[in-house]
């Protein structure tokens, strides 16, 4: 802890503050109780449900074969306060308070979690039939659409769209996404790795028109740019997401290009005091030489240890985590593990028509990067040979019979 917050506190074990109730925030709480932390621990949530986790959103709650996703923690047994339904409007990084709608609230150290938002389609707002899907109560709200089998017209062909076209078609929904680039996932993947998945739509019955955007949206209709209608019951908007950092504004905060919150090696901010973590912060890659924004579940799982450890005193490695995450989409389970961009090789391991294939991007003979479809035990393999930089042998990589870990120099 700093020294100014030593002085504030003398001996006693300062307050802790977590602003944000998603898997960053919770995380971040259990871990400081995990790691011996004695101090007083608060959580802040704008929603007001017991928190809560979101990948089951996109398929068993919203599916109804869940009722919720509430975190299995017995917050009040390791003595963590919940404040929740409770809006942080702003931060005052000189007086150590925190403004909420229900007044100040003051810390001794912060810890910022808020996440990411969904970024809204323009000209829709009041439009009926809208809806995006990020909150327990966005699940709820699209339920009994999917249980009335409403055609459905899905904004976007990233991760969540792929996953709730998933959803709507088990349910059995008509379904058609619409996409303004030319193929799915196209701000994530490379084009020749995401054209394969373009198969999947039409596979599931699910129609997939790209090129196409969005004009306008009139009740039961969406119209495309190029004057052509479709029907739609419900729409839903999946086209990104940005962090929640607005209410940051004039903190003083440093916010990052994509407004974030921008993070030291060890998840401090440039104020005094204030941690960040999840989606809402970027650090700075030492592995991938560059910052990095992880807008993924297990980013929000990782940097909270990291942060608990620099509250308690001890001195933890710089946070430069493989980033992974996984999607279920179309019968197929899909895991990406570290960051491609930086490559100067990419590999085939089986063939992208088939059920089971994976892409191994290099860096010289380094692999950095790598996207299993079917194929969890090269992702497995793969996450640790990312960690150890293990140098590969390409010749060998491109054989999908040889494991991984088999391939290398």
């Amino acid at each position: 802890m700093s020294e100014q917050t030593q002085q504030q506190g003398g001996s006693a074990a300062p307050r802790v503050v977590v602003v944000g109730a998603g898997m960053a925030g919770v995380q971040t709480a259990v871990a400081l109780r995990d790691q011996g932390f004695d101090g007083e621990v608060t959580l802040i949530g704008a929603e007001p449900h017991q928190p809560y986790d979101r990948p089951p959103l996109s398929k068993a709650v919203l599916l109804g074969t869940a009722e919720g996703s509430a975190f299995d923690i017995d917050f009040e047994a390791l003595g963590i306060g919940l404040l929740l339904g409770r809006e942080v409007l702003g931060l005052r990084p000189a007086d150590h308070e925190l403004a909420t709608a229900a007044g100040p609230v003051p810390y001794d150290l912060l810890v910022l979690a808020t996440g990411a938002e969904p970024i809204r389609l323009p000209g829709v707002e009041g439009v009926p039939g809208v809806h995006l899907l990020r909150t327990l109560d966005d699940a709820e709200r699209l339920r009994p659409v999917l249980a009335r089998q409403h055609d459905i017209v899905v904004v976007g062909a990233g991760w969540i769209g792929a996953e709730f076209a998933t959803a709507a078609r088990e349910a059995g929904c008509a379904v058609t996404v619409v996409e303004a680039a030319d193929r799915p996932l196209a701000g994530a993947l490379p084009a020749e790795v995401a054209a394969p998945m373009a198969a999947w739509y039409a596979d599931s019955g699910t129609a997939l028109r790209t090129h196409a955007r969005v004009a306008r949206v009139e009740p039961g209709t969406v119209v495309l740019d190029d004057g052509s209608r479709v029907a739609a019951d419900a729409v839903v908007v999946g086209i990104g997401a940005r962090p929640a950092t607005a209410w940051l504004k004039d903190s003083g905060i440093e916010l990052g290009a994509h407004r974030e919150v921008v993070a030291d090696d060890h998840l401090r901010t440039s104020a005094p005091d204030v941690y960040a973590v999840g989606d809402c912060a970027s650090f700075p890659s030492g592995r991938y030489g560059r910052r990095l924004l992880v807008h993924h579940w297990d980013n929000a799982l990782q940097g909270p240890r990291t942060v608990a450890a620099n509250i308690v005193g001890e001195t933890p490695e710089p946070y430069d985590p493989v980033p992974y995450f996984w999607s279920e989409q179309f019968g197929r389970f899909v895991q990406y593990a570290g960051h491609h961009p930086s490559a100067d090789t990419m590999i085939w391991r089986g063939d992208p028509t088939g059920a089971a294939w994976s892409v191994c991007w290099l860096r010289e003979t380094r692999l950095i990067a790598l996207l299993a479809v079917g194929r969890p035990r090269d992702l497995a393999q793969g996450r640790r040979l990312i960690e150890a930089g293990t140098p590969m042998n390409p010749a060998l990589l491109g054989d999908p019979a040889r494991p991984l870990k088999g391939a290398t120099e």
